[in-house]
């Protein structure tokens, strides 16, 4: 069968499944079922609805195994040909104007990203995902995704990802996005503790009850991707962190609502964490959407009693205090010459406030104590060429108001 063909019936049946897969679609995949990127993707790595829901699917169109599967003659065993493997390389040119502190004014980036990326099925309704970061900021990174997802366990529509994921993807996935900036909204660490809405450890189930209705679960260790300690054990606390997630499609908008509770303790303090917010998605006809993240978070104790006269903490407190951050982001996507065309524009919003210097973001924090900040707040626009389905030209303009700078990228990312 040809692949427009796969692809239509493979869309009928895959809306079934919920949309809300963690991972992204790789080359691997086109190879195997011998099809274009933009099967998947509008454009690479943004996933389009058939994407989504193949994801979601364990990465499998429905009907016969792939091609590459191999005959072994055992119905209890389902081998693939080959190791299905890829490669994501992103790199660009960075320049500041006004640059501060420690910054240059220019700096070659390339390569800013290598990845090598495998994913597939291990048995029916059985897949895997994972990437390892062969470079990343010129380190070698490790493991991010990855994760054996069982696909509609017993029939029942529900899904579970066990392994390494970010807590966000339920929402707008921070490694689908077009922009160099992040969604920073994501990234908040408070204090000393460790949660905060990306990589976690844990298990995430999914279920779409019916149409246009997205149910997600998660409970997971609110550690991050630290290494074990000398106990072997990922997890410094008993207490597990959960999250629920709900969208639902209102005509042509989908609504969300997301909700976080958790605990994080160190010698014999704890602080309770609570993150609650709403999202959407707008289209803007057919030639672009709007994607609207509103995010607040209360910590109890965001230093763990270490607040102290002898070793007071940011902002000049010498005992325990909780806190507040508020966080919203807007993204703009614009495809004026459809969303299968070659040109893209993008524009992304980020605000992010606290009651006092306790934010961490993981970018080199300064300026408002040892490391932490009490607001971020940025501006960008960004254009985009997809020269091929696999390479991806950028340039991107963004401004921080709270550092009066602004930044300029030139780059590109490619996958095969």
């Amino acid at each position: 069968m040809r692949p427009l063909a796969i692809g239509l019936v493979a869309s009928v049946v895959l809306t079934s499944f919920a949309r809300t897969a963690s991972a992204i679609t790789i080359p691997a995949f086109a190879r195997k079922y011998r099809t274009t990127c933009a099967t998947c993707h509008s454009p690479v790595p943004r996933l389009n609805a058939f994407g989504e829901q193949f994801a979601a699917n364990g990465f499998e169109f429905p009907g016969a195994p792939p091609p590459d599967t191999i005959p072994t003659g055992d119905p209890l065993l389902r081998l693939q040909n080959s190791l299905p493997l890829a490669v994501r390389i992103d790199a660009y040119m960075v320049a500041y104007a006004r640059a501060r502190g420690a910054q240059v004014a220019a700096d070659q980036q390339i390569p800013w990203v290598l990845k090598l990326l495998s994913g597939g099925q291990v048995a029916d309704k059985i897949s895997y995902y994972m990437y390892f970061l062969l470079s990343e900021r010129g380190e070698v990174a490790g493991l991010e995704d990855a994760y054996v997802q069982f696909t509609d366990i017993g029939g029942s529509g529900v899904s579970v990802l066990a392994g390494q994921f970010q807590v966000s993807d339920p929402m707008f996935k921070r490694e689908l996005r077009l922009e160099y900036e992040d969604y920073q909204p994501y990234r908040v660490r408070v204090g000393d503790t460790r949660a905060d809405l990306t990589y976690d450890r844990g298990l995430m189930a999914t279920w779409s009850p019916r149409d246009g209705t997205d149910l997600v679960f998660e409970v997971v260790n609110g550690q991050g991707l630290s290494a074990a300690d000398n106990n072997r054990q990922y997890d410094r606390d008993d207490f597990k962190n959960v999250a629920l997630r709900l969208s639902q499609d209102i005509g042509p908008v989908r609504l969300g609502a997301f909700g976080y509770y958790g605990r994080e303790q160190a010698e014999g303090t704890k602080s309770y964490i609570r993150v609650f917010g709403p999202d959407g998605t707008i289209p803007l006809g057919t030639v672009g959407e709007l994607n609207v993240q509103l995010l607040r978070r209360w910590d109890d104790d965001p230093f763990l009693g270490s607040c102290s006269i002898a070793s007071p903490c940011p902002g000049g407190a010498t005992r325990p205090f909780s806190t507040t951050s508020d966080a919203a982001m807007a993204e703009l996507l614009y495809w004026p010459t459809g969303p299968g065309g070659r040109w893209w524009m993008t524009g992304l919003w980020t605000w992010i406030d606290a009651d006092a210097p306790v934010l961490s973001l993981r970018l080199g924090e300064q300026d408002e104590g040892p490391g932490f900040l009490s607001r971020y707040h940025t501006g960008g626009v960004g254009v985009h060429y997809i020269l091929r389905r696999n390479v991806r030209l950028l340039g991107e303009v963004l401004h921080d108001f709270e550092r009066e700078q602004s930044r300029f990228v030139g780059g590109f990312s490619l996958a095969f």
